[in-house]
């Protein structure tokens, strides 16, 4: 026994070297890369003189102050409202950005605007613009409305979907009136 412990103490001193052990650290992580605020259920108002323009709900933000972005994911709902404050068009996507330095709004995936009259516009792809505040795409788009049924290649329309026009139509039919 006394020899097996004196056979083993030079392994011991030699494995113990006195260095400190340091981890590895990754030096891929970015730390601008992460939003500077973060949320679920959201909502979030826009005001113009007092008065409510639009009421964007997000399942999730993230907002990212290096980038000039925030990210919205989990279901995206934005209300729009005329001047006296009634809802005049609702738009759903799946998720979608803003755009902090233009304010612009991107719908992706699985969009519908849906307008008081009736009107209907799918598509995969929204960029409503603030500036002008026109919602337009260059996108295959459907709008289906009370007289007639559309779709065609690039869209632009006032943000309450009253002034629309397609671009390049690639179907039309009148709806019948019975």
């Amino acid at each position: 026994m006394k020899n097996l412990f004196l056979m083993l103490l030079p392994l011991f001193l030699i494995s113990c070297t006195g260095k400190d052990v340091k981890p590895k650290v990754d030096s891929s992580f970015v730390v601008e890369e992460l939003p500077a605020q973060e949320s679920w259920n959201s909502t979030v108002f826009f005001t113009d003189s007092g008065k409510t323009r639009a009421i964007l709900y997000a399942g999730h933000l993230q907002l990212f102050n290096t980038r000039k972005e925030t990210i919205l994911d989990d279901g995206v709902k934005v209300e729009f409202f005329n001047q006296f404050e009634q809802r005049t068009t609702t738009l759903t996507s799946k998720r979608g950005r803003v755009d902090e330095r233009t304010n612009d709004l991107f719908a992706i995936d699985s969009v519908v605007a849906v307008n008081d009259s009736g009107i209907v516009v799918r598509t995969e792809e929204l960029k409503w613009r603030d500036r002008d505040k026109k919602i337009v795409s260059d996108k295959f788009v459907t709008i289906e409305s009370p007289d007639e049924h559309i779709e065609g290649y690039g869209f632009e329309s006032d943000q309450h979907l009253r002034n629309y026009v397609i671009y390049n139509i690639t179907y039309i039919t009148r709806a019948k009136k019975e």
